[in-house]
């Protein structure tokens, strides 16, 4: 593929054929792969630290309740919200008895709270490849986010194998993730991606 409007299309196409996938993953076999991602995000997540995460959709790993359990080793959480479409999200302070209300495409964000700047950022994958580049939902709110946070902010890619593609066609708007965890592996990227 050599075009944008190509790898648009088939960007579209995979998203549909991964998001199948990921939302037919069910049972014990998404139970002990979600512990695997979790035992390695155990690992590599900074205790105390600023820690951005995401409210699971449409399949994605459920981290509530690891993120909830940083807590109890001086973490401060927070969720992203949507403030004005094309723009980076905002990350707003959460904690399991924040008021909600429903944000973009009805994901649960924190109604009201302090605005925070997350020191380590848990991000959905939808697809990646082996540089570290994620493949999201398209609208492109997590790339404009990693944009513009500070240097040194560990951005972690979070999904399931099944979502590993053998490239996404990075294009100048798309930021690599520090690490992808999956159930079966943490990618690091090299200093020369």
């Amino acid at each position: 593929m050599e075009t944008w409007p190509q790898i648009r299309k088939w960007r579209a196409h995979e998203r549909q054929r991964l998001v199948a996938a990921r939302m037919a993953f069910r049972g014990a076999e998404r139970q002990h792969c979600d512990g695997a991602i979790i035992a390695a995000l155990s690992g590599i997540v900074p205790r105390g630290t600023s820690v951005g995460f995401y409210w699971p959709i449409r399949g994605e790993t459920d981290l509530r309740e690891f993120v909830s359990g940083l807590l109890d080793h001086g973490a401060r959480l927070s969720l992203p919200v949507v403030v004005e479409k094309r723009t980076p999200v905002e990350f707003r302070a959460w904690h399991p008895n924040a008021l909600m209300t429903s944000g973009v495409w009805n994901i649960p964000v924190p109604a009201e709270g302090e605005r925070v700047r997350p020191e380590v950022l848990l991000v959905p994958l939808v697809g990646f490849d082996d540089r570290c580049y994620r493949l999201g939902y398209g609208a492109g709110y997590y790339d404009r986010t990693l944009a513009k946070l500070p240097r040194g902010t560990l951005a972690i890619g979070v999904g399931y194998e099944l979502s590993h593609l053998s490239t996404i066609y990075p294009q100048p708007h798309d930021i690599p993730m520090s690490i992808i965890v999956t159930e079966a592996r943490v990618i690091r990227r090299s200093s020369q991606t």
